[in-house]
């Protein structure tokens, strides 16, 4: 039997936007527990679950409170182990997110930390200003600004890479790395399949707290004009990562995966899934890239480590969905169904986000609407978090969408309306069923599911590579252009019904615009 952990598929749930129980607008986990059929259909073998821990909200849900508990807006620990039953009871593994990098500001650590009592003064980066006044260093903040806040109460400035009310932990202290390890053991003692870990490679920062030198060139955001050496990606977070391995492997088939942000994704994504680390990492290559190239993706492979088992996923909640950035302001239902089948042939876990299936374009939400701070502070320019978040469409004719019965925390897109559960369900050609078939076809096949991957030479705009597990050979080709094109085959080979358009003609591969083919060779 295929390990889940390697070349299974996770379907990402954002709790505020799935389904809504209660009318209050919002998602919620009972919402989710009643929609779990439907992701069961999908053949996927588990659910990553976004934050649903108590938080003040300032960046929903990333910014925690109490690890150890489920905020009112979402329900309660019994909705959780209901949840978490539910999912078992269909076959599904539950992944939950996990932040340790930062807390909320709310968080009692924090409040003690300030105040530098209970004897967690230094769980916290603390650091004395310059003579001037100024912050310790000149290290930034991903959502704008520098990555220091003074404390009025403390006298010294704290450290946070993300929003002033996300303070940094300090990794550095013993204590809070354990006190992190009892966050790990209570959800795993309660039954929880795995975590998925938020900026994994920001849990420790340089203790000398040096400058980052500058990177040079141009872009949009501050951010980005720093070579990242020391606020991030240091040594101590590896062996704390090794700490947390150890952990897990004391429960039985439990799963850990770590985002990476880093100028070196693929490199710093092996280092974080070397064997004694994580089971697997993935990184921003395929989510922030605007073009889906034959040589982008062989660079994804070629040069890895044999050993380095990596993750893909083309959408999330941080960034425009798959169909609009690779596809356009109006994006092609071919064109989108070519991305599936290309994400669920390659080597890897693969993670699927919650609409990503029905095929959905970013959606449009008017300033108005905006919910997202990032956006908010870098809007038009943003990375379109809040486009990407709106409400799940179950029903087309619903007057929210079957997502909720009041008026949603973000708007309905009206071109989600289209794409929604019902429709594609009734037809057999939607992304919605390609989905399907793609993910079925996926888990018949040791080759794709487990197998190794080679990349062969083919005329652009075609990627082809082969997959091998034992005796099956398959070579899989894509046509990432909208004009049909061919390529030359061995002889006597068998195309496999894999859901897109393509065939086989004597020696030649002959694919349509946004066509595919795999072709079994032994």
């Amino acid at each position: 039997m295929t390990d889940w952990r390697r070349g299974g598929v996770i379907y990402q749930i954002y709790p505020r936007s799935f389904s809504d129980s209660n009318g209050d607008g919002v998602g919620d986990l009972p919402g989710i527990a009643a929609r779990l059929d439907y992701v069961a259909s999908l053949g996927v073998d588990g659910i990553w679950l976004s934050p649903f821990f108590r938080s003040p909200m300032r960046d929903f849900g990333y910014d925690v409170s109490d690890y150890c508990d489920v905020d009112p807006l979402f329900g309660t620990l019994a909705d959780f182990d209901a949840l978490l039953f539910g999912a078992h009871a269909r076959g599904l593994k539950l992944v939950i997110d996990q932040v340790y990098s930062h807390t909320s500001d709310r968080h009692p650590w924090f409040e003690e930390s300030r105040a530098r009592a209970g004897g967690k003064a230094d769980w916290y980066v603390w650091a004395d200003a310059k003579a001037d006044g100024t912050p310790p260093n000149k290290w930034l903040s991903l959502f704008g600004g520098p990555a220091w806040t003074w404390d009025m109460r403390r006298h010294q400035y704290y450290l946070h890479n993300f929003l002033a009310e996300q303070p940094d932990l300090d990794f550095n202290n013993p204590e809070v790395r354990a006190a992190i390890l009892d966050v790990a053991r209570f959800w795993l003692d309660r039954g929880v399949d795995g975590f998925r870990l938020d900026v994994v490679n920001f849990y420790a920062c340089d203790a000398r707290l040096r400058d980052n030198p500058a990177k040079g060139g141009r872009f949009a955001r501050p951010y980005l004009h720093q070579r990242h050496l020391y606020d991030r990606s240091q040594p101590e977070t590896l062996a704390f990562i090794e700490e947390l391995r150890r952990l897990l492997d004391r429960y039985p088939e439990r799963f850990a995966v770590g985002e990476i942000v880093s100028d070196e994704p693929l490199k710093r994504s092996a280092d974080y899934a070397a064997p004694g680390r994580l089971h697997t990492a993935y990184n921003f290559l395929f989510l922030e890239s605007a073009r889906l190239s034959p040589s982008l993706i062989r660079s994804a492979f070629e040069g890895s480590p044999d050993d380095f088992w990596p993750s893909w996923s083309l959408s999330n909640h941080d960034v425009v969905r798959a169909a609009t950035r690779f596809g356009g302001a109006n994006p092609d239902p071919a064109h989108t169904r070519l991305l599936l089948g290309l994400l669920f042939a390659l080597r890897g876990t693969i993670f699927l986000y919650q609409g990503e299936e029905l095929g959905l374009p970013q959606a449009d939400v008017p300033f108005d609407r905006l919910q997202d701070p990032e956006g908010l502070r870098f809007y038009p320019l943003s990375l379109g978090r809040d486009g990407a978040r709106t409400p799940m469409p179950w029903r087309q004719n619903d007057g929210h969408a079957g997502f909720s019965s009041v008026e949603p925390w973000l708007p309905v897109d009206a071109s989600h309306r289209a794409l929604a559960v019902d429709v594609q369900e009734r037809d057999r050609r939607s992304a919605l069923n390609a989905t399907r078939r793609f993910i079925a076809f996926r888990k018949e096949r040791p080759a794709v599911t487990a197998g190794a991957i080679e990349f062969v030479d083919a005329p652009e705009p075609l990627v082809a590579f082969r997959r091998t597990h034992g005796a099956e050979r398959l070579l899989c080709i894509f046509n990432l252009g909208p004009q049909p094109a061919k390529m030359a085959v061995k002889q006597g080979l068998q195309a496999l019904d894999y859901g897109l358009p393509g065939a086989l003609v004597g020696k030649t591969a002959e694919l349509p615009a946004f066509g595919g083919l795999i072709i079994e060779e032994g």
